[in-house]
């Protein structure tokens, strides 16, 4: 189940926030009452699309409870040994659950490469969310280990945490001490209900209205032959993608903190206008911000950081890259996408230094667009040969700069272009800013059900709604 599908809109989130509002909320005002609601509802949610898979999730939290609640006692015991041991064995089930279903197949589609052998792939359908659920599992155990956070002695919190269904298959990434006061504390109100309303619709209208069309029109430029694609077709694909990639993704982060409003939670952002940035370590301090504090956390901090002599700073610098690359996809291709951000963050600390600054704004704006589209192929493509042949095509490969197809399409798109560009900045605010905000909010009143009417009518008419980041 998807937050843009009729039966999320029309049965799922419906019947839970009845069931929430009207007997955890108006009869009994009970914390645990609460929480076991949002926690069936969330493993419906869970197990809808694939039920063989709750049982992974229930084992997961089941056993990193047990693991905590051992290396808690281990450590106020003074047994620092056992601790230690627990904690590696829990952090190497994680991982090794993970791997298991994620690289498996990349692995033995390696070795038979590599030896000429045959080893059947296993072909498992990768559960949904396992990359989200078992970083905020990890960011648990580790910040437990470490004496960050107290244990969790409620099974139900611990479940809930780990399962909530707003920011469960697409994140943001929540660390478990952003949210353990919430788990037993929060408070609902109407303002958090309507911020939470009006916030989950400005994602929807992302994702369908806006991620949707212009996605449709990448997909159709992928299915050409790309030994065919003129640069002209190139670039209007990959400006599309660079748009639907942002609208997908933030507008599920903008559902998710919406819902999360909705039922009292608070989440921390997780994009901040990524295409303004003006370099590319301003590019990651604005995407994805939620992995990237978790990376900077966890392992680039632990490695030693910028705290180093440069040649291991460029050392750490890479290792969190090339896992960052892995752990959006088990593929060559994320692969290079990772370490190709890599370098470029090694090439603006080290080799540009202080004189980035100095480089006009709209130079450096552009050239990181330029860079950040070009990674994006690397990201999107099948394989690792069909985005070296996409970017070939971008600079004027063998079908030239320009054709009758690429004008065409740039020419029937244009406006979607524009528009996407246009909300991805944060000029609209600008803009409202400068009237009078009593007629803005009565604007709103009107604008958000429009708005969200709108959705409805594109979701049921449209039958192409993919989300990019599901299966991450």
């Amino acid at each position: 189940m998807v937050f843009s599908s009729s039966t999320f809109l029309m049965a799922f989130l419906p019947l839970t926030l009845l069931l929430y509002y009207g007997v955890g909320v108006a009869l009994t005002k009970n914390v645990t009452v609460k929480n076991c609601i949002l926690l069936l509802g969330s493993l419906v949610f869970y197990a809808w699309g694939e039920p063989v898979y709750i049982v992974l999730m229930l084992l997961s939290i089941l056993f990193n409870f047990a693991a905590g609640r051992v290396i808690d006692s281990a450590l106020e015991d003074g047994r620092t040994g056992l601790a230690k041991f627990q904690f590696v064995l829990d952090v190497i089930y994680n991982l090794a659950v993970l791997g298991f279903f994620k690289y498996a197949d990349f692995v033995v589609d390696n070795i038979n490469g590599l030896f000429g052998v045959h080893i059947p792939p296993l072909e498992l359908p990768l559960p949904i969310g396992i990359s989200f659920y078992t970083f905020q599992i990890l960011s648990y155990i580790i910040d437990l280990y470490t004496g960050k956070i107290r244990v969790q002695k409620n099974l139900l919190s611990f479940a809930l945490y780990i399962s909530l269904f707003p920011q469960l298959i697409a994140g943001p990434i929540v660390k478990y001490k952003e949210i353990e006061e919430q788990l037993v504390g929060r408070k609902e109100s109407w303002s958090k209900y309507s911020y939470g309303m009006t916030r989950f619709v400005v994602g929807l209208a992302k994702k369908l209205l806006l991620a949707n069309t212009l996605g449709a029109v990448y997909s159709g430029i992928q299915a050409m032959d790309v030994g065919s694609l003129s640069a002209l077709t190139a670039w209007t694909g990959i400006a599309c993608y660079t748009l639907q990639i942002y609208f997908d993704f933030s507008g599920y982060s903008d559902m998710a903190i919406g819902l999360g409003s909705m039922f009292g939670f608070r989440f921390n952002e997780n994009f901040n206008y990524p295409y303004i940035a003006t370099s590319i370590t301003d590019f990651w301090r604005r995407w994805h911000i939620s992995l990237s504090s978790w990376f900077r956390d966890y392992v680039y901090i632990p490695l030693g950081g910028n705290r180093r002599k440069t040649p291991r700073v460029i050392f750490n610098l890479m290792v969190v890259w090339l896992l960052t690359g892995l752990w959006h996809g088990a593929a060559w291709n994320f692969v290079l996408w990772g370490m190709f951000y890599g370098v470029l963050l090694i090439f603006e600390k080290y080799v540009l230094g202080d004189l980035l600054p100095r480089i006009p704004t709209p130079v450096r704006w552009l050239t990181t667009m330029v860079l950040v589209m070009c990674g994006w192929v690397l990201f999107s493509a099948p394989d690792l040969t069909g985005a070296l042949l996409y970017l070939k095509a971008m600079f004027g490969g063998a079908a030239g700069w320009t054709d009758g197809n690429g004008a065409y399409l740039l020419s029937t798109n244009l406006a979607v272009l524009v528009l996407g560009a246009f909300c991805a900045t944060p000029a609209y605010r600008h803009i409202l800013d400068r009237f009078d905000q009593k007629w803005v909010s009565r604007a709103k009143v009107v604008a958000y059900p429009l708005l969200f009417a709108l959705c409805v009518v594109f979701m049921v008419s449209e039958t192409y709604n993919p989300f990019l980041y599901f299966r991450f």
